[in-house]
């Protein structure tokens, strides 16, 4: 079975490597990770300080966990618009039948 690891550990073990300096496998040995994930974290963490999320993942650092629940809860509210609108299209529609 595969290990999960919290948001927080992840920023924690990345944040050793790329704010304090430690190398990766002295991170990997003193937290007991693999250097593949850890690596991939920090490359993650890295690009969210720069204000990006690879394609796909779900962000690690605060700030980009925010933006992904924000504009996911902008695309719920796009499609409630857009059934809003045609809703009301076929009302006016049927209202207008009845009104003949």
């Amino acid at each position: 079975m595969r290990k999960s690891y919290s948001n927080e550990f992840k920023l924690k073990a990345a944040s050793m490597v790329l704010d304090e300096g430690q190398a990766v496998p002295e991170v990997c040995a003193s937290l007991n990770v693999g250097p593949t994930a850890l690596r991939r974290w920090v490359d993650q963490v890295r690009q969210e300080r720069l204000g990006s999320t690879p394609a796909g993942a779900k962000a690690i650092t605060a700030d980009q966990r925010e933006i992904q629940e924000l504009k996911a809860l902008l695309r719920q509210k796009d499609r409630d618009i857009e059934i809003l609108k045609k809703a009301s299209a076929l009302l006016l529609l049927d209202a207008k039948d009845h009104s003949r």
